[in-house]
């Protein structure tokens, strides 16, 4: 199967909460959109692997992708390096798809910027016909996708675009809070409160929405950094 978009980053839930309303608009359009995730999650204060597991797959159903695998990395240990590399490159290879978002170059969660890198490095390598990886017993032909995106995470970032995603704020909110034990306070758990756990963390998630939005003169916005510099075949299609 291949994709016209995937949102491969380090944990469950970042897909969502930093492109949930971009996941959304293309499914809606009919585009083939998936998400990867690299780790379980495991290293959450609140939840388990599988707890999350289980979110992850209803928050995928709320936004109706066509797939969402998990490499299972170890949360927290992965690192940048040969093996880990081609983990990525196999599932790139595997499912070809025209645009990769990943994780912020940089962020709070040190596991984000590393989990960018990682994916930068093993997209530039993936290209390459004479690094070889099998899917089972079929060896993949060399890909690269066609574009790169970042996330912005928890820290801000000036981002290179701005896509509207007005239309989809809802969908995109649903899908953050299928993630009960992460994101609802109010649920029935003796487990600590964390800084995302509380009421203020989704406030704050639709306040850079609604930041990014005005920008753009929209209501909602998503942003995305790129590590090349982009361009455009029509300046009368710009904002």
């Amino acid at each position: 199967m291949e994709l016209d978009l995937m949102v491969i980053t380090v944990h469950p839930d970042d897909a969502e909460l930093g492109a949930g309303g971009t996941i959304a608009k293309y499914v809606a359009a009919g585009k083939k959109v998936g998400i990867v995730d690299m780790t379980r999650g495991e290293l959450g204060t609140r939840g388990t692997a599988e707890t999350r597991a289980a979110e992850a797959q209803a928050a995928a159903d709320i936004l109706g992708v066509t797939l969402r695998v998990n490499l299972g990395l170890k949360d927290g240990f992965f690192e940048n390096d040969e093996a880990h590399q081609l983990a990525v490159i196999r599932c790139i290879r595997k499912y070809r798809p025209e645009i990769v978002i990943t994780n912020a170059v940089d962020d709070r969660h040190p596991d984000h910027g590393r989990a960018s890198k990682l994916v930068n490095d093993a997209l530039f390598l993936s290209g390459l016909r004479r690094i070889e990886t099998r899917d089972d017993e079929t060896v993949q032909e060399s890909f690269r996708p066609r574009l790169q995106l970042q996330l912005i995470q928890d820290k801000y970032i000036q981002p290179d675009i701005i896509l509207d995603i007005t239309p989809y704020w809802e969908i995109k909110k649903q899908s953050i809070l299928a993630y009960t034990t992460q994101f609802n306070a109010a649920a029935d758990s003796d487990e600590p409160q964390t800084y995302i756990s509380t009421p203020d963390f989704i406030q704050y998630t639709e306040g850079r929405a609604r930041e990014f939005g005005r920008s753009i003169q929209a209501t909602y916005g998503e942003g995305f950094t790129s590590r090349k510099l982009l361009g455009v075949d029509d300046l009368f299609s710009l904002r």
